[in-house]
């Protein structure tokens, strides 16, 4: 049983403040004073105890527009990771497992999408096809699927000529018993990893896009379109789009703390079995 005493600060702040984003996403319509896209005051109207974060560039509640980003930011970073790392690791495995021409074909094929930038090659797909919420997904989740694929590859590469492999093959094992019962369970510490660090980056991609305005459309909108709508009030020093950026800062350093001490967990009990 987990032992929260035994929690390093750095990790306890980072639960408590993942913990507390999830929450804001899960439960939006319950914990926001107003609707979404509800009008309730004037333009950039400053923080009081009616609007606890003021109002944004249409005169919305900049409180409850942070609660119902948080739910689409948190929701599209989160479907955007599990098929890049569905995918990447799936097809990083078979690869070094198989080997020959299938290895060949899709390293390369990888090194082919990874050599273009991801950020341009992103808006040249949105600009293509419809700005949905399961383009987004899909079009995040595939791209960043090239550097799930390239970790998964290499420390399959290393685990695929270990003994224990060896002999689940002499034993007759197939292709999908090696890659889920041999090379997977000694895959997760890398891998795990590599989760925090690829939700993260799912995260500033998705408001990258939105800044640029490819990301999530009006009305709706994640913190990086709340950066975009109020980025006029900074000349005015009106704190609208500094919130929503710090929120974003925020959660990026949350999720990395609790991906490094879970890291660091896994690697001391497997220290500690051998």
């Amino acid at each position: 049983m987990l032992d929260i005493r035994r929690i390093p600060i750095p990790a306890l702040i980072g639960l408590i403040l993942t913990a507390l984003f999830l929450i804001a996403a899960i439960f939006a319509p319950l914990i926001a004073p107003y609707g979404n896209g509800q009008i309730v005051g004037d333009v950039w109207e400053p923080m009081s105890s009616t609007y606890l974060l003021g109002t944004d560039n249409l005169g919305r509640d900049l409180l409850s527009r942070m609660i119902y980003g948080a739910r689409i930011t948190i929701f599209i970073a989160v479907l955007a990771t599990a098929l890049s790392f569905s995918l990447g690791a799936i097809l990083g495995f078979t690869a070094a497992v198989v080997g020959g021409w299938f290895d060949t074909l899709m390293s390369r094929f990888v090194d082919l999408l990874m050599a273009i930038p991801t950020l341009i090659f992103g808006l040249v797909v949105l600009s293509v096809l419809p700005s949905t919420i399961v383009t987004l997904i899909m079009v995040m989740g595939l791209l960043d699927s090239t550097r799930v694929y390239r970790l998964s590859r290499a420390v399959a590469v290393d685990i695929n000529v270990m003994d224990f492999v060896e002999a689940a093959k002499l034993r007759g094992e197939g292709t999908v018993w090696i890659i889920f019962r041999e090379i997977l369970p000694n895959a997760l510490s890398p891998l795990i990893s590599e989760l925090g660090l690829r939700f993260i980056y799912a995260v500033l991609f998705l408001s990258a896009l939105s800044f640029l305005g490819l990301g999530v459309q009006p009305p709706n909108a994640d913190w990086g379109g709340m950066v975009k709508e109020n980025k006029d009030g900074i000349v005015f020093g009106i704190p609208a789009a500094l919130i929503p950026a710090a929120a974003i800062a925020a959660l990026a350093i949350s999720v990395n703390l609790v991906a490094d001490w879970i890291l660091n967990r896994t690697t001391s009990l497997k220290g500690g079995r051998g």
